[in-house]
């Protein structure tokens, strides 16, 4: 099975789209496109059809280009069955434990409510991938919109449990504010710091800072690390309201 072609497609303000090809299938889908043209020009500059839309969640800065897509290549869009509703667009509903598929690769549906209530992950586990939404970020995890610290806490968990060589594909680029956060909220890990350094040197440079992995966020996100949902709660709390 050859490796899949992940390509990095910066949208609005700080979203990332991923553009996600097989080679071997010839197969092509988007995770959580804000908005279509750019994706449909990536796709088109490199002779791809896109055929998948899989969203994470139902915010438009995820589903927004989902109907454009649709429309210009009749992508089937499959995304949480808890927040169908909220996405019209919506083919197929998947729920904890269900599967997709680009070719041969197989990405398991996690359900981790937390940022809103039906907030789903796409774990390719034999890619060594998660593709996480809004649930993770590098040094960070998403707001607590529509769920509370508890199921946060239980994501976080479950994330940690994985290998530490799984690559995670996040939305945003948030790294240097939540990493200035974890400087704080972790003062004397050396690791924050080190990794603080390589971040600001990226970002000085116009150069992304994901996707991360497991390992780095092990080491270095004070959500993944907090050692109870209290904590984590405290944390958030926060970052919420840190100016830093």
């Amino acid at each position: 099975m050859t490796a899949l072609e992940i390509v990095r497609i910066p949208v609005l303000t700080d979203n990332y789209v991923w553009l996600v090809h097989d080679a071997t299938s010839g197969e092509t889908m988007v995770v959580d496109p804000a908005v279509a043209d750019p994706v449909l020009a990536e796709a088109d500059r490199r002779g791809w059809r896109i055929g998948q839309i899989w969203n994470t969640h139902w915010h438009p800065d995820h589903t927004g280009g989902n109907a454009d897509i649709k429309a210009a290549t009749g992508a089937i869009i499959s995304g949480p069955a808890g927040e169908a509703e909220r996405i019209p667009t919506l083919d197929v509903q998947l729920r904890e434990g269900e599967t997709v598929r680009l070719g041969d690769h197989v990405a398991q549906v996690l359900e981790a409510p937390g940022h809103t209530a039906g907030h789903i992950l796409f774990h390719l586990a034999e890619d060594h991938a998660i593709f996480v939404g809004d649930t993770l970020f590098a040094m960070g995890c998403g707001r607590l919109f529509e769920g509370d610290a508890a199921q946060m806490f239980g994501n976080m968990r479950r994330l940690s449990a994985l290998p530490e060589d799984t690559r995670v594909y996040c939305a945003h680029e948030y790294t240097q504010s939540n990493g200035r956060y974890a400087l704080v909220a972790e003062p004397t890990n050396e690791a924050i710091k080190r990794r603080m350094q390589a971040v600001d040197a990226a970002r000085a440079a116009g150069e992304p800072t994901v996707p991360t992995t497991i390992a780095a966020e092990r080491a270095t996100n004070p959500f993944l690390r907090a050692g109870s949902a209290a904590e984590l709660a405290e944390r958030r709390a926060a970052k919420d309201v840190f100016k830093g």
